[in-house]
């Protein structure tokens, strides 16, 4: 199967954004030499969300809640979805209520394991659509939104540590999602140039059929979730020092690295 997406989200000023150099007051501390160290990290990324929502301006970073994206582009051909489509000036709401159930780190690699719950995403925007969906073909160009409700996203982040001045700090390569909703509403307005029952009927179809309409969608809604995470979280850790965060955090390649010097 060909699956592309193309997804622009904001611009990442690290040039000119200052790092923090003395701890923020969202941020909680904690340590891995402590056995609760799970549930403290749950707290302080619970933090961090809730503090992302209305944006960190200091560090050029907009607000996750709500979200505005310029553009999505989607190409995915072959299986249930083939689609050419557009998704400009979308608004996501929804993840400023994001309930953080898990929150792991790797002891060696620092890797993230994170488990989230969000009770409602809403992704709203003007379409370009041409394809199919569930073998459905659908043309149009118009307003549209879709709702996945009470979603469970497992989100595992890779990371790279690196030292800058008297600091470690977190690398952010890569982020991998998989999730469980429980629900899906959409509408596309517009569909086949504005002929109203051919648009209703398609759109209640669609809604009626929600659970493989969700599973086709799966890898376009996974690949916007990661996205997104990623780029804020790599504009979050760019510029928030990992010592903040654990507080005995340990650059093992610097440590090997002075090691083999001596």
């Amino acid at each position: 199967m060909q699956f592309k997406l193309l997804l622009v989200t904001f611009v990442l000023h690290y040039s000119s954004a200052e790092y923090y150099k003395t701890k923020p007051g969202f941020v909680k501390t904690c340590y891995k030499s402590d056995p609760e160290f799970d549930d403290c990290s749950k707290n302080a990324i619970q933090q961090l969300f809730t503090a992302l929502g209305s944006g960190l301006p200091e560090i050029d970073m907009v607000p996750l809640d709500p979200l505005k994206i310029p553009k999505i582009r989607i190409l995915q051909g072959d299986g249930p979805v083939n689609v050419n489509a557009a998704l400009d000036d979308v608004i996501v709401t929804g993840f400023g209520e994001t309930e953080v159930l898990l929150s792991q780190v790797d002891s060696k690699s620092y890797d993230f394991y994170t488990r989230v719950r969000v009770p409602k995403i809403r992704i709203e925007g003007t379409y370009d659509l041409k394809g199919k969906i569930l073998l459905i073909p659908l043309v149009g160009r118009g307003i549209c939104w879709f709702e996945p409700t009470n979603m469970t996203i497992d989100i595992v982040s890779d990371v790279k540590l690196y030292d800058k001045d008297e600091f470690v700090f977190f690398n952010i390569t890569g982020a991998h999602v998989k999730y469980t909703i429980g629900g899906l509403k959409l509408r596309m307005n517009n569909l086949f140039d504005g002929i109203s029952s051919l648009e209703d009927s398609t759109n209640a179809y669609l809604n009626a059929n929600w659970r493989p309409v969700s599973e086709s969608l799966r890898p376009i809604l996974s690949k916007t979730i990661e996205d997104i995470l990623l780029g804020f979280m790599q504009q979050l850790f760019h510029n928030l020092p990992g010592n903040f965060l654990i507080g005995d955090i340990k650059n093992n390649a610097v440590v090997k690295k002075a090691d083999k010097k001596v």
